[in-house]
């Protein structure tokens, strides 16, 4: 905000002098040299007190003499030479002021009005050629009080058009889908980054302060449309989650029956081949005693057989000695299990 200081006492204390002259103009006459004096004093002291000015808390006083800038002033009382040689702008640097683009809540004037979009400014083209319909509000605030006044003409009608100029860049460079959903971060951060770029290269004194979407949409016509895809594709990433987890919970227990399986016949297979290799040994070391000595070997074999065959066998011990109509029959086999 801008307030221009320009007092008009002088003016005022030269028309109520003139007023009383045209009143009284024989007096005046009369005592003209003294009263000449006085006007002259009276009208001096009142010019000179024009240059008395105050800056509030949050503001900064630009002077301009003769209609250049000269100095700035700070808070509080301040004077200055009068007008014409010097004049002051006062210019609020600490409050926040918001700039709406696509929609509007307030009037030219600073008043609250009903919410109405702006289509013309509102749609934009994104990376992906789809139109979305794109809101969004800046905050910004005066950082430079002589550049803001001198650096460009109409500072805020050129920080609303370059915001436009940032924003559509920015969404050009993203995908519907993505702004509309993880990228207004990206966007918002983009749109800052150019569009404060821009003010300070156009010396507006400008800072914007944030930048901040409010809504990201289609346009009207095709929203259901739109929307029905977006829940489409979010089924379809639904039950491509839901498979991956199924394939992750069902893929580790097979890989472990599998190696479960491998390694029991990678056991059963080493003790095949032991035992193979075990019993080639000792025939390989029996063939070489059979080679030494045949008769003995092929003996003991024989009766080593005989114990492991007649081992796994009942065994009924035949006296031909005995007769007379008895049975020739010793069952050891019980007389074994009586004697325990």
């Amino acid at each position: 905000m801008i307030v221009n200081r320009e007092e008009n006492r002088f003016d005022d204390v030269w028309s109520t002098l003139r007023r009383k002259i045209e009143q009284n103009p024989g007096g005046w006459e009369k005592k003209s040299g003294s009263w000449l004096l006085v006007t002259v004093a009276i009208l001096v002291l009142a010019w000179l007190s024009t240059g008395i000015y105050t800056v509030g808390p949050g503001e900064v006083g630009v002077i301009r003499q003769f209609g250049a800038f000269t100095a700035e002033a700070g808070p509080g009382l301040n004077y200055r030479f009068p007008w014409p040689i010097q004049s002051v702008d006062v210019v609020n640097v600490a409050s926040i002021r918001r700039l709406e683009i696509g929609f509007r809540t307030m009037d030219e004037l600073g008043r609250s009005v009903e919410h109405r979009r702006v289509p013309e400014e509102s749609m934009m083209l994104t990376k992906d050629k789809n139109i979305a319909d794109v809101q969004v509000f800046v905050l910004y605030q005066v950082k430079d009080a002589p550049l803001y006044l001198f650096g460009s003409t109409e500072p805020e009608r050129f920080l609303r058009i370059n915001t436009e100029i940032a924003l559509r860049s920015a969404v050009g460079g993203f995908d519907i889908d993505h702004i509309m959903t993880v990228g207004r971060p990206e966007v918002e951060s983009t749109t800052w980054y150019f569009l404060q770029r821009l003010m300070d290269d156009h010396n507006t004194g400008l800072h914007i302060v944030g930048v901040e979407l409010q809504t990201v949409d289609p346009p009207e016509e095709v929203k259901e449309t739109f929307y029905e895809v977006v829940r489409a594709k979010a089924d379809e990433e639904r039950l491509k989650r839901e498979a991956e987890g199924y394939a992750m919970d069902v893929v580790p227990r097979a890989r472990g029956e599998a190696t479960k399986i491998i390694q029991a016949a990678t056991a059963y297979k080493e003790q095949k081949i032991l035992i193979a290799e075990g019993e080639s040994s000792g025939f390989l070391a029996v063939a070489k005693e059979y080679r030494q000595a045949p008769v003995v070997t092929k003996r003991r074999l024989y009766f080593e057989t005989i114990e492991a065959v007649l081992a796994k066998t009942e065994n009924i011990i035949v006296n031909p000695r005995v007769g007379g109509g008895v049975t020739p029959l010793l069952p050891l086999k019980d007389f074994g299990l009586g004697a325990n």
